[in-house]
């Protein structure tokens, strides 16, 4: 908060901001957008939230795991070596536009960390790696934002 209040001083403005504890059920049309595809990326842009969560600090027992490429064969080679190296499921992928692809696997810890690594070494040799990483017991919150399987 005190760096907004510097931001507003720096800008000459004042931050007005309100809470509404428990906003109606009706008044959820006013802020929740209804779910759109991009043709163009053929993804969903807009994602309608899940119902009710219980609470979003929640974290899963498993591990995910995130390979990006540029290039759509580097990133398919890459994944075929993750899931022939560990017992790991592909969750999603999401073409990103610029010939950019990045597919997310889970499974436990140490299965996602050795494909992530045999995918990431293969991709290399193929393409243009550009990120490879391993996130242990991710949190719910983090978990709604991972794009539709497809």
């Amino acid at each position: 908060m005190q760096a907004a209040a510097e931001m507003a001083k720096a800008i000459r403005t004042e931050i007005v901001t309100d809470i509404i504890a428990a906003p109606s059920e009706h008044s959820r049309a006013a802020y929740e957008a209804k779910p759109e595809v991009n043709p163009l990326i053929e993804q969903a842009v807009v994602h309608v939230p899940a119902a009710k969560r219980k609470t979003m600090n929640e974290q899963s027992s498993f591990a995910v795991g995130l390979i990006e490429t540029q290039g759509f064969t580097a990133v398919f080679e890459a994944i075929d070596t993750a899931v022939k190296t560990a017992n790991v499921e592909v969750l999603a992928r999401e073409k990103l536009g610029g010939g950019y692809i990045t597919v997310v696997i889970k499974g436990d810890v140490a299965a996602v960390r050795a494909a992530i690594d045999a995918g990431s070494a293969k991709a290399s040799g193929l393409g243009k790696l550009i990120a490879a990483h391993v996130i242990a017991s991710p949190s719910k919150a983090v978990l709604s934002l991972l794009p539709a399987k497809t």
